[in-house]
């Protein structure tokens, strides 16, 4: 009887004990696609091979097809550098097998720690969190992967074969861009903010939504540009990547010099009156959280009010166009993120889906890794 008892356990010693090439060999019908891509850089693979602790989020076929028919892949086809900054994106610096998330948001370190792509202390992480049953990875843009086989060992740590290329994070005014929020886009033009921004080490940016704009146009239309500036620059935090997991009761001083109040209350987090709206969207430099009201430095004091939307602008109204739009252009390569409720506030973001083709063998031809 004990025997019997045992066995499993030493065989599943065994299993857990395999490598990652003969793990990747054993999941073919899943990971052909992407044992192929390894196969063309050895030194990939015997770096993961070597490495101890670690976590693999790894595309299966249909996510590595996705992403080769996209104009991301094609980017990646001539920037090795990039290649590599992908890669290192997709492994985990830690072992967190499927029991290890839960309904809370974890921000889990990455292996991609080069400052061009990861302007963050400890490297770029993902979001992940379980959503009922179900493990999903959220990356650069909200863009979601979910987990489709969990559990995978191997020496070095655990793999999850997973639905969708993780995206990289892109910078603030990139991804202001791509979330069509013209007015936050065109308002850091005007200033003369987007490369101050943008090179930034550290960041919790609160990025006000086109209706918040739009409702305080008439206090905007007469702003200099010094005014404009000192306004945004309230907007961010320098030196504290705040996600939402770590928002508490507190104050973060900010770019401007003034500091902005943080409540939580029955969940919902507030920045002064603002309500975030959109949390944890991932940037190369830290995270932005969308707001629906546009933050005063002259009224630092702004309150929340659970039950309306508080304009920290007094005698501000709204105008018919919004603001800062002129000469922006909206994204017309853009669908609307799906969301759980877990992402709840998120509604009305958007992400990327690029087209393009690019030949797998020319993706990593010559890429480097680590």
């Amino acid at each position: 009887m004990q025997l019997k008892k045992l066995l499993p356990l030493a065989l599943g010693a065994v299993a857990s004990a395999q490598s990652l090439t003969a793990l990747l060999a054993s999941q073919n019908s899943s990971l052909s696609a992407l044992s192929s891509l390894l196969g063309t850089n050895p030194t990939l693979v015997s770096a993961l091979s070597n490495a101890t602790n670690i976590t693999i989020l790894a595309p299966n076929n249909d996510a590595i097809s996705t992403f080769l028919n996209s104009s991301t892949g094609k980017a990646a086809a001539t920037n090795p550098g990039l290649v590599t900054a992908l890669l290192t994106y997709h492994v985990l610096n830690g072992s967190y097998p499927a029991s290890a998330f839960t309904s809370t948001p974890q921000f889990l370190p990455t292996l991609l720690t080069n400052a061009t792509y990861a302007n963050v202390t400890g490297g770029q992480v993902v979001e992940g969190l379980l959503n009922g049953s179900s493990v999903e990875i959220f990356s650069g843009l909200l863009a979601k992967s979910t987990v489709v086989t969990a559990n995978l060992n191997f020496t070095g740590g655990v793999l999850h074969i997973i639905d969708t290329v993780l995206t990289i994070p892109e910078s603030d005014a990139a991804t202001a861009a791509a979330a069509n929020l013209t007015a936050l886009t065109g308002a850091l033009t005007e200033a003369n903010l987007v490369s101050t921004v943008d090179s930034l080490h550290d960041v919790t940016i609160f990025a006000p939504s086109n209706a918040a704009f739009q409702a305080i146009g008439s206090a905007v239309g007469t702003l200099s540009t010094a005014q404009l500036a000192s306004i945004l620059e309230y907007h961010v935090v320098s030196g504290t990547v705040g996600y939402s997991s770590l928002l508490t009761n507190t104050t973060l001083k900010t770019v401007n010099g003034e500091s902005v109040t943080i409540t939580v209350e029955n969940g919902t987090v507030f920045v002064n009156s603002a309500k975030v709206i959109t949390p944890n969207v991932l940037v190369a430099n830290g995270v932005v959280h969308v707001i629906d009201s546009v933050l005063n430095p002259n009224n630092t004091s702004a309150a929340p009010n659970p039950s309306t939307t508080t304009a920290a602008f007094s005698g501000a109204s709204s105008v018919s166009n919004v603001p800062f739009t002129s000469g922006v252009s909206q994204s017309t390569t853009l669908t609307a993120v799906t969301t759980s409720s877990s992402k709840a506030g998120a509604e009305g973001f958007v992400r990327a889906m690029p087209t393009g083709v690019v030949e797998m063998g020319a993706l990593l031809g010559g890429a480097a890794f680590f």
